[in-house]
């Protein structure tokens, strides 16, 4: 393999792979990535064996072949040259030499015959989805997901597309770890391609979709095909096996009939929080909120630290409510709002607590109380 391209093309291939590739496996071919010249074109393979992504860009090819390198080594190396034409050529040994200038590297590499076999998937109809959309979508439910391995069924999102009357189709995403839930919908989609019942999106997975397409304007295809998730936007094609399992009916977690109705503005709220909960107890992080008329006192108490206590003004005409949150779950909420003032639904101190932004109610948040 020899070829000539520029280093604004052999970065931005090579900087997608550094989320994916393993830097500590107990496969060490998988700190490696392939690079395949063939006709006009370098691709790039980068697999960790959940999410696996290819990319290509334009390079002069002086003759073909294959080879697989330390994607680490090889990034950092393109990344300090200046900008122009680079020489890649693979020797004998299956090292890699860069040559720009007077600047040479030889990076150690491997056979590609020694990496793993990349999965394939056909080219068929996929969903057009708004870029925008789903990068949101990602970002308001993936701070629910489970760390627990044991429950690795709720180890991603579930996903789910379904037709919505007269404005088409509506996505909806679920997450939660059995303490809280994060679910949003999206109406008016578009109808085009169809997703079999809902799917299982590995963490992993959905924040190498949230990179991809946090930068991207307009729509890009996504697909099912058996056991894994396609996105293709351009030249890149990103791979996702998808959690096998059951996801628990969601609906079921969600309260209703709540009876105490605030509204607070967000910013206020979400400050108050941080400050108070620098005295709350760090692994648990609990403060209280107690609700009076017109009235919120936050408070958190920890005895090797100390106590804190906030008020702010609510739009609340209830009974009165005291009752204790993780501090860290609300303020997740929070930040995944833009809207100025959210609503949260109460019913005592043992209750779930429900949180919307107040102008859209499409997005639910659910958190379970501690106890205080």
């Amino acid at each position: 393999m020899k070829i000539k391209i520029s280093k604004p093309d052999l970065l931005s291939l090579v900087a997608k792979t550094q989320n994916i590739v393993e830097r500590r496996s107990t496969m060490p071919v998988l700190i490696n990535i392939l690079l395949d010249a063939q006709k006009d074109k370098l691709k790039v393979f980068a697999t960790n064996l959940e999410v696996s992504l290819t990319d290509e860009a334009p390079a002069e090819i002086l003759t073909a072949g294959r080879v697989a390198v330390n994607a680490k080594n090889l990034f950092d190396i393109v990344k300090e040259l200046p900008d122009g034409e680079m020489l890649l050529t693979k020797q004998d040994n299956n090292w890699l030499k860069i040559t720009q200038g007077t600047s040479v590297f030889n990076i150690v590499g491997i056979s590609p015959d020694e990496y793993p076999v990349f999965p394939t998937h056909a080219k068929q109809e996929s969903m057009q989805i708004d870029a925008k959309v789903l990068a949101d979508m990602i970002g308001k439910t993936i701070y629910s997901v489970s760390n627990d391995d044991t429950r690795y069924h709720l180890n991603g999102v579930y996903f789910e597309k379904r037709l919505s009357g007269a404005s088409g189709s509506s996505l909806l995403m679920v997450a939660t770890d059995g303490h809280r839930l994060s679910l949003i919908n999206r109406e008016g989609i578009g109808a085009s391609a169809s997703v079999p019942e809902g799917v299982i999106i590995p963490r992993k997975g959905l924040v190498e979709i949230y990179k991809l397409l946090e930068n991207v304007e307009g729509k890009f295809g996504m697909a099912i095909e058996g056991p894994q998730l396609i996105v293709t936007h351009k030249n890149t094609v990103l791979m996702i096996r998808l959690i096998e399992g059951k996801y628990p009916n969601y609906r079921q977690l969600i309260p209703q009939n709540l009876s105490e109705h605030v509204k607070v503005n967000r910013e206020a709220l979400l400050a108050s929080l941080r400050r108070v909960s620098l005295l709350s107890n760090q692994k648990s992080k609990g403060v209280t909120l107690s609700f009076s008329n017109g009235r919120l006192e936050i408070t958190s108490n920890n005895p090797e630290l100390g106590d804190a206590k906030e008020e702010l003004e609510i739009d609340y005409k209830g009974t009165g409510l005291k009752i204790g949150f993780n501090a860290k779950y609300i303020m997740d909420v929070l930040t995944s709002i833009e809207d100025e003032d959210i609503a949260m639904d109460l019913k005592d101190q043992l209750s779930p607590g429900v949180m919307r932004p107040n102008a859209d109610k499409d997005y639910t948040c659910v958190i379970m109380p501690m106890r205080i």
